[in-house]
């Protein structure tokens, strides 16, 4: 039958007081760890996919959402040539879009987090670490349903970040979610023997190199856009082809288990 490999990458600052020294021009201020859910007998597709898009554009270093976005370092060429670009975008997100694999991320909106928890928690907890219990628990309960188990693979990030994440994944194992059982009730948290049963193995630090981390990182920023521009066309167009993990739940389902976008309230 196969497990289910999630596939995690990072964007934005896992510290809620992080100063940031300039407006970013997307509006955008968070913190999210996300990325790309696959069936581990479809891996060889996803090689395939990122090896005709290499191969095509002779490119010289890993897929990445902010040098592509940015036109920085071996995605520079992008700039010289509007017509290149847009074609290079346009074979980019048809790859993005027949993947076997399906988006999931949790989204915090950091000056909303600040502003409901700095008076509960001083100092509040670093984002990294609801952010992850969150993903993990709701790629888990996926896993679940479909009778398989789940390998957690995540970018490296720093020798401390990745310890933080597995000494999560020991805590998730020990204890369950590091949240208040009463306030949290609604969502039926895991308990410790479910995450042991579900989570196969300890979770495994890879490369950008790998090309299921490249995709993590291309489908985890239009979903963090996705919660200040529910219009932003890479979003719109992932939810069109049924690549986030939305598009497999209920309504009920989307609440529980589907994407979490949290401490949103500022911008509703």
């Amino acid at each position: 039958m196969g497990d289910l490999h999630l596939y995690i990458d990072e964007s934005g600052s896992r510290m809620p007081d992080y100063a940031v020294n300039m407006q970013r021009r997307d509006g955008m201020d968070y913190f999210a760890f996300g990325g790309i859910i696959i069936d581990e007998n479809e891996i060889g597709a996803v090689l395939e996919a990122h090896q005709q898009i290499t191969k095509t554009w002779t490119l010289t270093g890993p897929l990445h959402s902010t040098k592509i976005r940015g036109h920085r370092k071996h995605f520079s060429w992008l700039a010289l040539d509007s017509a290149r670009e847009a074609a290079f975008l346009s074979h980019l997100e048809n790859t993005i879009l027949a993947l076997p694999v399906i988006g999931n991320a949790c989204v915090i909106d950091r000056p909303g987090y600040v502003a409901r928890y700095s008076r509960l928690y001083a100092p509040p907890w670093t984002l990294c670490k609801t952010a992850y219990a969150i993903l993990i628990e709701r790629s888990a309960k996926f896993a679940r349903a479909h009778g398989k188990r789940l390998k957690v693979f995540y970018e490296e990030a720093g020798e401390k970040e990745d310890r933080d994440l597995e000494e999560y994944t020991r805590l998730l194992k020990a204890e369950g979610m590091p949240f208040n059982r009463d306030s949290a009730k609604t969502y039926d948290g895991l308990r410790p023997r479910e995450f042991q049963d579900i989570l196969n193995g300890e979770p495994q630090r890879i490369k950008k190199a790998v090309p299921m981390a490249q995709f993590a990182d291309l489908i985890l920023y239009p979903i963090a856009k996705g919660g200040y521009d529910k219009m932003y066309s890479p979003y719109a167009n992932l939810l069109r082809a049924k690549r986030l993990i939305d598009c497999h739940l209920d309504a009920a389902g989307v609440l529980t288990l589907g994407i979490k976008y949290s401490c949103f309230d500022r911008k509703e």
